[in-house]
């Protein structure tokens, strides 16, 4: 019997925790579960990052509720992955926000995405039965956007391909404060499955160039002051290059996915063992890692099925 998936066991309540990052702005976190964002503008709110499901969005706007009664007029997702886009239809936004690119990957991956994930994370999928379909952008853009609510302006831009080619930031320059999404994790592991770990480290540089006062990272406790920024930037790119480094070498020399698990264990888990959704995203980093070391660039599309026959080959 092959073992379950790390997150298949992960059944836990989380303790939300809803922190003030900068006047107005704030983060919706719960212990390593995919984070959402809060922009409140003069009359009205953005989200960023709309949650798993409808019952978990419920839990967003309840915070929201205890802060603010201005509406929900902007939804704004910095990628396409089912645990953050699926509790989008709560809100009741006019707009729903992403990258060009982000949109071509619902299109081409985004059913699958939602199969795979259902599959590995029962407890964030709690109560999908009130899901009404895959969630799509009223408005896309290229390399960036600037939207103003009321007089505070939110800049949305696409920095560079690292947790997905799609990936956008959310920076609000009043308070020099960025949403990330997934491109930067606080002692969270990163999930790398659909990423680009050569391009990974450059967009963290660009983010680092901001000299940011906080950040809502894409899972872990929110970021308050440049020190602590800087902390969990540094962080991410050791574990991203920890993951990619020995996986590099075991291709080169044709070895196997076996192989090349066996080394990112040896090389990791000392490291990173205690983050957040390490165990469960570790194959599917390795299985990345290992495809991009050989030269395969677009990642291939994970499916449930996909899922097993890699866990089972992994297990062997």
């Amino acid at each position: 019997m092959v073992k379950k998936f790390a997150s298949q066991n992960d059944m836990d309540e989380k303790t939300i925790s809803f922190t003030e990052i900068g006047e107005g702005l704030y983060a919706f976190t719960a212990e390593g579960d995919p984070n959402s964002g809060v922009i409140i503008g003069d009359e009205s709110v953005m989200v960023i990052e709309a949650q798993a499901t409808p019952l978990l969005a419920e839990k967003v706007v309840a915070e929201i509720r205890k802060v603010t009664d201005k509406p929900i007029t902007h939804i704004v997702l910095t990628h396409y992955h089912a645990v953050r886009v699926l509790g989008a239809s709560t809100y009741g936004a006019n707009e729903i926000i992403m990258s060009d690119t982000a949109r071509s990957m619902v299109v081409e991956r985004g059913q699958e995405d939602w199969d795979s994930e259902f599959q590995r994370f029962p407890r964030l999928f709690e109560g999908h039965e009130k899901i009404p379909g895959l969630t799509w952008p009223t408005t896309t853009f290229s390399d960036s956007m600037t939207i103003y609510l009321g007089n505070r302006r939110v800049d949305l831009k696409h920095l560079g391909r690292a947790h997905t080619a799609g990936d956008i930031v959310i920076h609000v320059p009043d308070q020099n404060v960025m949403f990330t999404g997934d491109i930067v994790e606080y002692k969270s592991a990163c999930y790398c499955g659909d990423g680009h770990f050569s391009d990974w480290g450059n967009t963290l540089n660009k983010i680092k160039s901001y000299h940011l006062n906080a950040i809502a990272p894409g899972r872990g406790d929110a970021l308050i002051g440049t020190e602590l920024v800087n902390e969990a930037i540094e962080c991410t790119r050791d574990f991203v290059e920890s993951t990619y480094r020995p996986v590099v070498n075991i291709a080169s020399k044709n070895g196997t996915l076996k192989e090349a698990w066996d080394l990112v264990r040896s090389e990791c888990d000392h490291k990173f063992s205690d983050y957040a959704i390490y165990e469960h995203c570790l194959p599917f980093n390795v299985s990345r890692a290992f495809d991009e070391a050989r030269g395969i660039d677009h990642p291939r599309i994970w499916t449930a099925q996909r899922d097993l026959e890699m866990w089972d080959e992994l297990q062997g």
